[in-house]
């Protein structure tokens, strides 16, 4: 009888113990969490442009450096409406404790004058060379570099990788760009030939605002525009992605890895048990281990 009682409590001890785990696992993150994401001041803000969005935040880990430098491209659908450069500061001061330098990149989107096709890649193309003029200045290895970007941001790093692909006769021609050779993508819809339908599901938005129209020196508006058809590229690419992401969920990640090498390109895919589109971009989620350690294996490579 002592025996069967032991037995009995200590199976609803290891009982209670799966029930308090379970109900201990922290819930999703939603849409007004990644909102109110905060960060700390950056050490230093650069203008690459007269708009108020054409603009960068410099972070810079304590100690003397050089340090690696991860280019902060945020999200929230190519639009105004949903946050920006703030949240991504939180992601910024994560990886500052990390000794890893931070540019973080405001840009003009579909809904500011002058964004769109052409302007939101020309922002990008911009900032990127402002970091390349103010490399010299601060303590940053441009060597050890890779590119994060979540969501919309996703797409804009994977293109950053192409650039060198671009034809000069492109309004987004870049002679002699910064090379981008790691990218981290969080959740990104970066085919836009591809995925015209989910973008337009899960943003509302219309292809033709992040292409252009078609013209007769410019047929094909995904040439110059899609990550997807700036293949290969000499990159590797991490996809991360949350298994509960219904903005882009992990299908498009694989869809693209599985294009990327066919191309000859590396890229692998990394799905975050239990997370949604907003715990890939925040340091404060469960996820954040995982996310944490696909850039820092971007830049050992």
């Amino acid at each position: 009888m002592l025996r069967r009682l032991i037995s009995l409590a200590a199976f609803a001890s290891a009982f209670a113990a799966c029930a308090g785990a379970h109900a201990a696992a922290p819930a999703p993150m939603k849409l007004a969490d990644y909102l109110a994401l905060k960060g700390p001041v950056p050490n230093a803000t650069f203008a690459y442009g007269s708009a108020p969005s054409q603009f960068a935040e410099l972070f810079i880990p304590g100690g003397p450096g050089p340090f690696p430098v991860a280019v902060l491209v945020h999200g929230g659908c190519w639009t105004k409406e949903f946050g920006g450069i703030t949240q991504l500061r939180n992601l910024a001061g994560a990886l500052a404790e990390r000794g890893i330098a931070s540019w973080n990149v405001e840009y003009r989107r579909v809904d500011e004058p002058g964004g769109g096709y052409p302007g939101t890649y020309q922002d990008i193309n911009a900032a990127l060379s402002m970091l390349a003029q103010q490399a010299g200045r601060y303590p940053l290895d441009l060597s050890r570099l890779v590119a994060v970007g979540h969501s919309a941001g996703g797409q804009l790093v994977q293109w950053m990788a192409g650039r060198a692909r671009i034809p000069a006769s492109s309004p987004l021609y870049q002679p002699d760009p910064l090379p981008v050779k790691n990218v981290v993508s969080l959740g990104g819809l970066a085919d836009l030939r591809r995925e015209q339908a989910l973008i337009k599901s899960s943003c509302d938005r219309e292809i033709g605002q992040l292409t252009g129209a078609p013209s007769d020196k410019r047929p094909d508006v995904f040439a110059d525009t899609n990550a997807g058809d700036l293949l290969p590229n000499g990159s590797r690419t991490i996809l991360v992605t949350g298994e509960l992401d219904n903005i882009s969920p992990p299908r498009v990640a694989r869809d693209y890895a599985a294009r990327a090498r066919a191309a000859g390109d590396a890229a692998e895919v990394v799905i975050l048990p239990g997370a949604s589109h907003y715990d890939e971009v925040a340091a404060s989620s469960h996820s954040w281990p995982q996310v944490a350690k696909a850039i820092e294996s971007a830049l050992k490579r």
